[in-house]
């Protein structure tokens, strides 16, 4: 009786990690899928949005986080906003975090990407793939190369997003059913990490902080509304949100911002959110005073998931999460560390950097310094703004009564009418 319950209790517990383990998804075989581009969705999914009020064929987001090496799919609601539906864990991404700037350095994208019906490729040798449309307007615009990035399966990359066969079998699936239902333009948001206010403190010293400060922008947007943010390019920066006077455009991704402003309801709630997250990032700073993040190389993740290798084809290549590989350090301990290796590509790149007193230490300080095209200030909110959103808690963004994403075209070039932004639909403009 007693070796039965023990045998009970260790089945128990390796059915446990494996749910822990593999995000989501049943146990598909993949030799009984008869068509792939047409697979439906497991039934789990199918209820889950049932009870989430999403329509079967409503628009989606992608989010990616690479260091905590997660892939998320986000779906409108009836209510028009974003809910998260599904979570991945990537089997493997290359490189380091940080965006990709050339052909060849094996960078996985991070920024913010339009996905069409044409990225779709059903014959992938990969199974089944999405080209990620790097490089984009603000990639081009700052002589960024590389092509064919992809998210696919095989678990294999490199400068790719690589999911299992499993899982892109199913992220295949939502973005075809999206655009069934009419949606022509999903985004994809790539990020380095989740920006909060600690992780934001953790990298504050990284070589790309000046890159990712304008990504939080657009993350923080997303935050706030639960809804893509409308994204344009200029001076060769992203700007997410903003609204032009008259008859004025964005032209060419490296061309001068034209005047334009954050609509008033939108600039009250990101300015609640704004001193919220200031406040936890001071805190973050204070916290790690003296402490170093070391980001482990490519190598060193793909060492603690080497088990998962064993018996499967060489191709098979798991990397592992920096979360898990990377970690604090004391200042002093990291230079000793970084001193003691020769070989330049061995060193923790993005990491060793001036120390914090050489920084600003608030994002909102940090913002002021120029990294962000200079944005017409919108005019000052009317008390009753201000008192109906004195607090973060009580802020309330409008819910537009159509989802613009839904059935709006994608990027044009320049020269021709941008779509409808979706803060237009707000109000009455």
């Amino acid at each position: 009786m007693l070796m039965r319950l023990k045998n009970i209790a260790i089945a128990l517990l390796f059915a446990t990690a494996l749910a822990g383990c593999n995000d989501t998804l049943d146990s598909v075989d993949l030799s009984h899928v008869k068509n792939k581009v047409e697979h439906p969705l497991p039934s789990r999914v199918v209820a889950e949005m049932k009870k989430k009020n999403m329509p079967r064929t409503s628009p989606i987001m992608v989010r990616i986080f690479k260091e905590e090496g997660i892939l998320e799919v986000w779906k409108a609601k009836a209510d028009n906003r974003f809910d998260v539906i599904a979570s991945y864990q990537i089997c493997a991404w290359s490189g380091k975090l940080g965006p990709k700037k050339k052909e060849g350095d094996r960078q996985a994208p991070e920024g913010f990407y339009n996905l069409t019906p044409a990225h779709l490729n059903p014959n992938s040798k990969y199974y089944l793939a999405i080209n990620t449309g790097f490089p984009n307007r603000y990639d081009q615009a700052n002589g960024h190369t590389g092509s064919n990035l992809m998210i696919h399966g095989a678990c294999s990359s490199s400068g790719c997003y690589s999911m299992s066969d499993e899982q892109v079998l199913e992220i295949y699936a939502f973005a075809r059913d999206a655009f069934k239902g009419g949606q022509t333009s999903v985004q994809l948001q790539a990020f380095p990490f989740r920006m909060t206010a600690e992780n934001m403190a953790r990298h504050r010293n990284s070589e790309h902080s000046d890159f990712w400060d304008m990504l939080k922008v657009g993350y923080d947007n997303f935050e706030v509304t639960k809804r893509p943010p409308d994204v344009a390019i200029c001076d060769s920066k992203y700007v997410f949100n903003q609204q032009l006077s008259g008859s004025q455009q964005f032209g060419s991704g490296a061309a001068a911002c034209p005047p334009m402003s954050t609509p008033p309801s939108l600039n009250v709630a990101m300015a609640s959110h704004q001193k919220s997250y200031d406040l936890a990032y001071q805190k973050a700073v204070n916290k790690l005073d003296g402490m170093v993040w070391y980001e482990p190389t490519e190598a060193e993740r793909k060492a603690i998931v080497a088990d998962k290798r064993k018996g499967r084809d060489l191709a098979y290549a798991p990397t592992g999460s920096s979360l898990d590989a990377g970690k604090l350090m004391k200042q002093n301990e990291f230079e000793a560390l970084v001193a003691k290796r020769s070989a330049p590509e061995s060193k923790p790149a993005g990491t060793m950097l001036a120390s914090t007193s050489s920084r600003p230490q608030t994002a909102a300080e940090r913002m002021r310094q120029d990294r962000l095209p200079q944005q017409v200030e919108t005019p000052a909110a009317s008390p009753a703004e201000q008192t109906a959103t004195a607090d973060a808690s009580t802020t309330t963004v409008p819910i537009p009564t159509q989802n613009p994403l839904a059935y709006a075209a994608p990027p044009v070039s320049e020269g021709e009418n941008r779509k409808k932004p979706f803060w237009k639909f707000w109000g009455g403009e």
